[in-house]
């Protein structure tokens, strides 16, 4: 059956990051779509099954106050169609938003030339405008005290569906910030060369192409990684032998901005070939 996931919540609750997840994990994605449009877009990926396996839709309050209001009730109506239909709804303190959007100086949706709300005004504002939705929600999200990459974590955790398949999530980190405490397998890069002593290289980090051209030169760097491709190749099937539903695996080095996070990448992108989900967090890059 197909999926829809309709993701909603607070503004500055974390929305963008969670549909990235969802994207990570093959979901189809579609941000801010107008409310009223939402019957038309069911009816649209029902007739088209096969391309549309797994979707999800984000919605909040950009959609306008009043066209907003009109939200539950249309839910209801998506419940009695033939879907697996979850809404996802994310929620936030209100001190925690206010410092997000001061800490970013993001403007508040509903603070508009037109509106002319403060921003305590807005965040209170939408706390109750979005009320009747979160009562509908299937599935709470409270990020309050979440950062980034552990909200990812977490999305993944609760969406990932028990299959056949090991999941995998993929961590950068620094060893000076301390080795993440969840991690089920943990490995050592600082043996490698650092791109971090060259000046011009500094600034990059390990998505970044000139460090890869970097490390594509060093044999030491591709018999490191050929090592974590077959550790993977012998050890996720026994995983997956003893229904296990998701592993940890986290790569550190220094600083988490070069080694550690080429080497996640490179992973991340040898697992997608072998058919093997995997979520990746650069943990000092996501917090920065």
């Amino acid at each position: 059956m197909q999926q829809l996931v309709l993701l909603t919540g607070l503004s500055g609750a974390g929305k963008t990051v969670v549909l990235r997840s969802l994207e990570d994990m093959e979901y189809y994605c579609v941000d801010n779509l107008p409310v009223d449009m939402l019957p038309q877009f069911v009816k649209h990926i029902l007739g088209e099954p096969g391309f549309y396996p797994k979707v999800a839709v984000g919605v909040d309050i950009r959609s306008t106050e009043n066209s907003i209001t009109r939200l539950p009730p249309l839910i209801d109506s998506i419940r009695e169609e033939q879907l697996n239909f979850k809404v996802i709804f994310l929620n936030a303190d209100q001190q925690v938003l206010f410092n997000r959007f001061s800490e970013t100086r993001r403007r508040h949706p509903l603070s508009t030339h037109e509106q002319k709300y403060s921003l305590t005004e807005a965040i209170k504002l939408e706390i109750q405008l979005m009320q009747p939705i979160k009562n509908k929600s299937d599935l709470l999200i409270d990020t309050s005290k979440l950062s980034v990459h552990h909200l990812r974590q977490q999305v993944w955790k609760l969406m990932s569906q028990k299959n056949d398949k090991v999941s995998i999530i993929l961590r950068s980190f620094a060893f000076k910030r301390g080795v993440p405490f969840d991690s089920d397998f943990v490995f050592d890069a600082r043996c490698l060369p650092n791109p971090y002593w060259q000046k011009e290289l500094r600034h990059f980090t390990g998505r970044d192409s000139e460090i890869e051209a970097f490390f594509e030169k060093e044999s030491m760097v591709a018999e490191y990684y050929r090592d974590l491709c077959g550790f993977c190749k012998t050890w996720i099937p026994r995983f997956e032998a003893n229904d296990r539903s998701y592993i940890t695996i986290a790569i550190g080095c220094t600083g988490g901005q070069h080694r550690s996070v080429y080497l996640i990448e490179q992973l991340h992108m040898y697992l997608s070939k072998h058919g093997i989900q995997s979520l990746v967090a650069h943990r000092e890059l996501d917090d920065s």
